[in-house]
């Protein structure tokens, strides 16, 4: 049997089309509901406004996101846990425990050594394979001391 602690555990994954997706609507939804509400006609022009640049913002990512050096990653060594991005390299966390690993996503609650601030990395079931994902909720539920601090 393998054994959970070793170095072999890295996985890297693109943004979900389907997460971004449901974001796109939501807006649309969200941009609906400020044309039908009874509101000032300034408040919603800058609601609008807003909703519109969040929209486009979206899915000006999605067609950038899909680039190769926007990846995302994370690993598990005899260390302890590492994110990769592509302006740092791999660098040590330390994973919180509300971090979540469900059949349809992965959520990673993390820190960053000396940051006292939590950041969150989403991983549906679409930004992996099938077999990768469950490699990736498998490690999370069963390692020993996830929650380890940062060395």
């Amino acid at each position: 049997m393998q054994s959970l602690n070793k170095p072999s555990a890295t996985c890297f994954w693109q943004p979900s089309r389907r997460l971004s997706c449901a974001r796109s609507a939501a807006l649309l939804l969200a941009c609906a509901a400020v044309f039908l509400a009874d509101i000032n006609l300034w408040l919603a022009s800058a609601l609008l406004l807003y909703l519109s640049v969040q929209l486009f913002w979206q899915l000006y990512g999605l067609t950038q996101q899909q680039q190769p050096q926007m990846r995302s990653g994370v690993r598990r060594t005899h260390q302890g846990w590492q994110m990769w991005n592509s302006q740092q390299g791999w660098r040590a966390v330390q994973l919180r425990r509300d971090s979540m690993a469900l059949p349809s996503l992965v959520l990673l609650r993390y820190r960053y050594a000396g940051q006292w601030w939590y950041r969150s990395a989403i991983v549906p079931s679409d930004s992996l394979t099938q077999d990768e994902h469950r490699r990736l909720r498998v490690r999370l539920k069963f390692s020993r001391q996830p929650w380890q601090a940062v060395k």
